[in-house]
């Protein structure tokens, strides 16, 4: 799970595996692969850097993604 920011500053916590592509037109928009769109101020390299950060610390840690997102909620709150 990576933590971005909706155009509002409202922040918001996405899970990177669902991710399908990332447009930039010219905000960026996240497309899901569920369907749905998510809008969103990191610009893409930024996105891109966060998604690559995650899945290293998985493999890193050898942990199931479930646990990493209670380690960054952990952190954030």
């Amino acid at each position: 799970m990576i933590r971005l920011s909706r155009l509002n500053g409202f922040k918001i916590t996405v899970n990177a595996e669902l991710i399908e592509l990332i447009e930039s037109n010219p905000d960026t928009t996240l497309c899901m692969v569920t369907g749905s769109r998510i809008v969103v101020r990191e610009p893409v390299n930024e996105v891109i850097d966060k998604i690559m950060d995650y899945r290293r610390e998985c493999l890193k840690n050898g942990k199931a993604p479930a646990e990493l997102l209670l380690k960054t909620y952990k952190k954030e709150v």
